[in-house]
């Protein structure tokens, strides 16, 4: 095994900002004195939290929500933990550092498979960031899940620069927790299926989700309960939102959630948990945790060292059969909890009344290779990524992406969403060819489900009438992830300070109102006043609306383009102004919408 050192901690920086997975970890001054009035028991444990001055925050990290998942509770759904009565007073926690990471396993990129980032089974922690509540009425909650492609990632990434930006207007609680990742959340075959639990890393988010309703009264919040996350984390919402039973075992739906927010929602392939391609990754996982000569080999992975596991995880998702820049190991259909793929669900009813959606205008860039020249090169690709289709499908997918008909400039630049050349042909990574992969990539694995999700939420099923409000970040460079540091901070320096607290807020009213209109003059700055008045996703007449969150003014400079290749004109202040526009979304880049309706009916084949 190839454990990581300071020469290899550069390539692993590289590997997750080009894949915009991992989440920031940011320290701020804390009071670490315990607080005996800070202090909650839960029952099974009394955590005592921490003060943050400059913040106004109290911060309880690393709450332990259920049983540490290994041994025969490996691949198995998780187990909450029972409430002691009296609480044991030696179980007193103080609630200053955030839980070790679940076991980490990297994508299929170059280089990857010879590193290794060990972590810690035992990781279904949470956190909870409390602002001071005068008022005493319980407060909304955001449940944060993180990203990282259902492999990567951890529960570090800091929350109290919005929740303290935003405070004054719209106090809550925020929840950010930690899940199974990789082959230990998400292993899946015939032989899973029958002795353990499929999906076990979503299990996890549901488990943390019971988690918070019967414990975050404690905390100041209350039963209005925003589920959010960006990446897989948005992903993950969006599978939640059309699952089954909310609840192991339960017949009916549980609402444990009432409204969502997802940001960029990624959607991998879904396949059945014995389909070959899923068969083949369980296979492969057996040979490399070396369980072949067992004659029960789920009871061997079982019981074997945790390390072995953790390096057999990491090294069938960077190796093939795993396309180029996914992981191995996904949330399957399980015929259970989720009983089909997304397109097919998202057509019928979804949990939630209120959804928060958005997208990034290059969410393709960072993940397709760099190396598309021809166009025998993007067939090729194509027909890697989408191994379940036939050269007819192939043949539609080019098709519905035809090269430009516009003269391209000699350098790259942002689409504007509305003249030719559109994102098909151009973006500040590329032109051409290179740019039809990744815009492909982009519409097919995270902007159009954000579409669907939209519709989705746009209908009214009985009595209840469900709303969606979709948007999109186009600030250059708008690649995947790259609005993170606008609403969790700290800012770069293309995100001016009125888009920050823009963005912030209509978080934050979205959280309180389940609308994120803003009526602040910063927020609109140069529109016609359309944050203010939000528009909803479906008008009357059917039509889609989006509202394209960018900016104008300030001064250029250059970074280099996370591919590589040339650099990437951004735009810093002073004199970055908010432009914040109402555009269709159905014609909106030479005609998304008909673009995500082909997506759409080719979902099942894919499946996706």
């Amino acid at each position: 095994m190839t454990t990581v050192t300071d020469s290899s901690s550069a390539v692993i920086m590289m590997m997750n900002m080009i894949l915009a997975f991992a989440l920031a970890f940011v320290v701020t001054t804390a009071t670490a004195a315990t607080n005996t009035s800070l202090t909650v028991d839960l029952g099974y444990a009394s955590y005592t939290g921490v003060q943050n001055a400059s913040t106004g925050l109290t911060v309880w990290k690393g709450i332990r929500y259920a049983q540490p998942p290994v041994g025969r509770l490996r691949w198995q759904a998780p187990q909450l933990l029972t409430r002691n009565s009296p609480a044991d007073s030696s179980t007193l926690i103080l609630a200053d550092k955030f839980g070790p990471a679940c076991p980490q396993s990297l994508p299929q990129v170059p280089g990857a498979s010879s590193l290794f980032i060990p972590g810690n089974e035992d990781c279904l922690f949470l956190n909870v960031y409390a602002p001071s509540n005068t008022t005493g009425a319980p407060l909304p909650v955001l449940f944060w899940i993180h990203g990282g492609g259902y492999g990567e990632g951890d529960a570090t990434q800091d929350l109290s620069q919005m929740l303290a930006a935003t405070a004054h207007s719209h106090p809550m609680i925020a929840v950010s927790i930690q899940y199974r990742l990789g082959a230990f959340g998400f292993l899946a075959s015939k032989e899973v299926q029958q002795k353990g639990h499929l999906n076990a890393g979503l299990l996890d988010q549901r488990a943390a989700l019971e988690w918070v309703r019967q414990h975050i009264g404690a905390f100041g919040g209350g039963a209005d309960v925003t589920l959010a996350g960006e990446s897989a984390g948005a992903g993950s919402v969006l599978l939640h939102a059309v699952a089954g039973a909310h609840k192991v075992g339960d017949p009916q739906p549980r609402p444990l959630f009432q409204n969502i927010w997802t940001a960029s929602p990624w959607i991998p392939t879904q396949p059945w948990f014995d389909s070959p391609a899923v068969e083949r990754h369980y296979a492969d996982f057996v040979v490399a945790a070396g369980c072949t000569s067992s004659t029960d080999t789920f009871a061997c992975l079982t019981t074997q060292d945790t390390l072995v596991l953790q390096w057999a995880s990491n090294w069938v998702s960077t190796n093939q059969p795993t396309p180029h820049g996914n992981w191995a190991f996904v949330p399957v259909t399980d015929g259970d909890l989720l009983k089909g793929p997304p397109s097919r669900l998202l057509t019928g009813g979804v949990h939630g009344s209120n959804a928060l959606i958005g997208n990034n205008a290059d969410e393709g860039v960072l993940i397709v290779p760099a190396t598309i020249r021809t166009e025998s090169d993007l067939r090729a690709w194509l027909e890697e990524y989408f191994s379940e289709l036939d050269e007819g499908d192939i043949d539609s997918i080019l098709t519905a992406y035809p090269p430009s008909n516009t003269a391209l400039p000699p350098t790259s630049y942002e689409s504007d969403g509305l003249h030719p050349p559109t994102a098909n042909a151009v973006s500040s990574a590329a032109t051409g060819v290179q740019q039809r992969a990744y815009n492909i990539y982009a519409e097919a694995s995270v902007v159009c489900p954000s579409y669907w999700l939209s519709t989705a939420f746009s209908n009214s099923t009985g009595k209840k009438t469900k709303t969606a409000y979709h948007y999109q970040y186009s600030v250059p460079f708008a690649a995947h992830g790259a609005d993170l540091s606008a609403y969790w901070g700290p800012p770069t320096p293309n995100q001016g300070p009125d888009l920050v607290q823009a963005f912030r807020e209509m978080i934050a009213a979205f959280v309180a109102t389940g609308n994120p209109s803003n009526p602040l003059a910063v927020a609109n700055g140069l529109s016609s006043n359309v944050a203010a008045d939000w528009p909803r996703w479906s008008g009357p007449d059917g039509s889609h609306t989006l509202v394209n969150l960018n900016q104008t003014g300030g001064t250029p400079y250059f970074v280099q383009s996370p591919t590589g290749v040339g650099n990437v004109t951004q735009y810093t202040g002073p004199g970055l102004q908010n432009r914040f526009a109402a555009e269709d979304a159905d014609v909106w880049e030479g005609g998304r919408g008909q673009r995500c309706a082909f997506w759409q009916r080719l979902g099942e084949k894919i499946p996706e």
